[in-house]
């Protein structure tokens, strides 16, 4: 693995550990401003928001600058994010916070996508993805933890200066790192060819698998912990141990992703690992009462759902290579929709009277569904003989 690489891991790793490590910390932080839990709840869900909105705006108004400098910035705003929220005098300030840097957030994964791929042969591509998706899943196993850990112990500010230092070991890897001649400073097209490709068949069946991949990962997952205890009829205590073999099998799904989404083995490597994760989750709700198989089929759940993510990411920015910069924020800012989409659809189903149990199901369904665009998106582009484009020339390195 590259240097470069390293330094985007490390970045896209404290991205991943601020935005998830507020849901361990919740009671804490939601006593300490003076609000309820669920009112605190707004701190996820305003992040949510700032990605998938705020994210593709910033991307667009800042496709003239040169890659490294804003990859610098987007991190150094990362870092005083830190610091002020860690200083949040009340709840409103504390959520602008965090708003604020998930703007920063969903920019900086679509730049440091471009950038990944721009630094590795055509064959490598899937590889350096799965790399920065890395950075999110290991923010999960090791950085949620401690973070956590950490604000348990000395109180939930002393979380977000543990995240202030992450972000100036992130800043210095970046500046040390990354090549200062790294991608396209200004890939020279125009706003209407930007949203063009996104007309592809591949990028918009793309887009589809991947709300089809957050619908069947965030539906059972949002309500994991009681369908855990009240169906398998597991302690509180063992929950977080088996969300750690989860997200294990998450970071090796991320490699495994890699390597299957070179060239022509991508599409028939997606189309079976999607096929297969129908099934995965058929087994989740058939095992769910059954404590050692219920861990055992959940950790190659989890195993799947990022080895699908690297692919699906990996054939949005091969299609879209002359006119990158929209479609790689919309990644980012897709998967939150998705996450935002589940996790209501997951609260209406269990508010019409079903149990925690048929939650898997609905990832059966969207599993499936998945399977067939799929397929017929590659016997479409096989029919049309379609070839993958050129990298836009660029104005300018960075």
């Amino acid at each position: 693995m590259s240097l470069s690489l390293v330094a985007l891991f490390i970045a896209a790793f404290a991205f991943g550990t601020t935005e998830f490590v507020i849901a361990g910390v919740l009671p804490e932080v939601a006593q300490g401003l003076g609000v309820s839990i669920p009112t605190a709840g707004y701190l996820v869900t305003g992040y949510a928001i700032g990605i998938a909105v705020g994210g593709p705006l910033l991307t667009l108004a800042t496709n003239r600058f040169r890659r490294k400098p804003l990859l610098i910035g987007l991190t150094l705003a990362f870092t005083a994010g830190q610091l002020a929220c860690a200083l949040a005098p009340d709840f409103t300030s504390m959520l602008l916070f965090r708003v604020a840097i998930a703007v920063a957030h969903g920019t900086y994964f679509g730049v440091a996508m471009v950038v990944a791929v721009g630094l590795v042969r055509e064959d490598k591509r899937g590889m350096a993805v799965a790399i920065i998706l890395a950075g999110l899943t290991v923010s999960g196993v090791i950085g949620v933890p401690i973070g956590t850990a950490i604000g348990n112990a000395w109180g939930w500010r002393w979380t977000f200066w543990a995240m202030f230092a992450l972000g100036l070991v992130a800043i210095a890897s970046i500046a040390l790192m990354l090549p200062s001649r790294t991608g396209a400073a200004r890939i020279s097209v125009s706003l209407g060819s930007e949203v063009r490709v996104l007309g592809r068949q591949q990028v918009w069946t793309s887009l589809i698998l991947m709300l089809m991949l957050m619908l069947g990962q965030f539906v059972p997952y949002t309500y994991i912990a009681p369908l855990l205890q009240e169906v398998t009829g597991l302690q509180a205590s063992t929950v977080p141990w088996v969300l750690l073999l989860s997200g294990i099998g998450a970071t090796i799904g991320v490699f495994i992703g890699g390597k299957l989404s070179a060239g022509r083995m991508l599409m028939p490597s997606l189309i079976t690992m999607l096929a297969l994760q129908a099934v995965v989750l058929l087994i989740v709700y058939l095992v769910s009462p059954y404590p050692t198989p219920m861990i055992v089929a959940l950790t190659a759940w989890g195993a799947l759902n990022f080895a699908i993510g690297t692919p699906i990411q990996t054939r949005i920015l091969s299609w879209t290579a002359d006119a990158p910069n929209l479609a790689s924020s919309l990644i980012p800012s897709g998967f939150n929709v998705g996450i935002a989409i589940a996790a209501s659809l997951g609260s209406v189903i269990l508010a019409s009277g079903f149990s925690y149990r048929t939650l898997p199901l609905v990832g059966v369904l969207a599993m499936s569904f998945a399977a067939a665009v799929a397929l017929a998106s590659l016997i479409w582009e096989r029919r049309s003989g379609a070839v993958e484009p050129l990298a836009a020339t660029a104005s300018g390195q960075a």
